[in-house]
């Protein structure tokens, strides 16, 4: 059987306030087969972005083991390896002002290597896929929400990842906005075989994808198949 592109077990997560230790994960375990698309639900404080933040190797969990594609992820081989594995998409937009949306999804290739033509190629088709072709050569500010938000999904797309990691990724959109935005993820991380991990507050989102898990004190309480 092949190897999921996620595997997760037993992650832990704990912070230190004043003199006070707070468990934020207790043990996690989560596994993502290739091209499957999971929601992660939970109230505010439960952990979720902690652990979106261990999945991604941003951070490093007190206990537990993280593979992508069957291999340990270490913390000293977690960032030369995320650009290759990984996409991500944030509530907040993340995109540089001082350039254009062609250049912003860019910036992804360029974590690997010099973008040439074939990579300024599939930047302008991902902007049209997601139905920014005619805003290519504008900056953030002259885009609205929805559309900043849609070039971020471009650019998490830029590097063909196996997976996709998203938080709340409508968060700081009205709902017709964010259903539009979802909407695309979901197509074209289907359309690309992308697995995805979708933190999300909306039940009408996470219940698009195959799987739906709720994070509660630290750990999984409940599964959906």
């Amino acid at each position: 059987m092949n190897d999921p592109v996620l595997a997760a077990r037993g992650l832990m997560k704990t912070y230190l306030s004043g003199d006070r230790r707070i468990e934020v994960l207790r043990g996690v375990d989560l596994q993502v087969a290739s091209g499957e698309s999971v929601a992660i639900r939970g109230e505010s404080g439960s952990g979720k972005s902690t652990l979106l933040n261990l999945l991604a190797g941003l951070d490093v969990p007190d206990a537990g083991e993280l593979a992508w594609l069957g291999a340990q992820v270490t913390a000293a081989d977690a960032g030369p390896r995320r650009a290759s594995f990984l996409g991500m998409v944030f509530q907040s937009f993340y995109l540089i002002p001082e350039i254009d949306a062609l250049q912003n999804v860019l910036l992804a290739a360029r974590l690997r290597r010099a973008p040439g033509a074939a990579e300024r190629a599939r930047a302008r088709e991902l902007l049209a896929r997601v139905g920014l072709a005619e805003r290519a050569a504008h900056l953030p500010a002259q885009l609205s929400g929805g559309e900043r938000q849609r070039v971020a999904v471009a650019r998490a797309l830029m590097n063909s990842p196996r997976l996709m990691l998203a938080d709340e990724p409508t968060g700081n959109l009205d709902e017709q906005t964010g259903e539009v935005v979802i909407t695309q993820l979901l197509e074209l991380c289907l359309a690309t075989g992308t697995a995805l991990v979708l933190v999300t507050h909306n039940a009408a989102h996470a219940a698009r994808t195959r799987r739906t898990l709720l994070l509660h004190d630290g750990a999984f309480a409940d599964r959906r198949a």
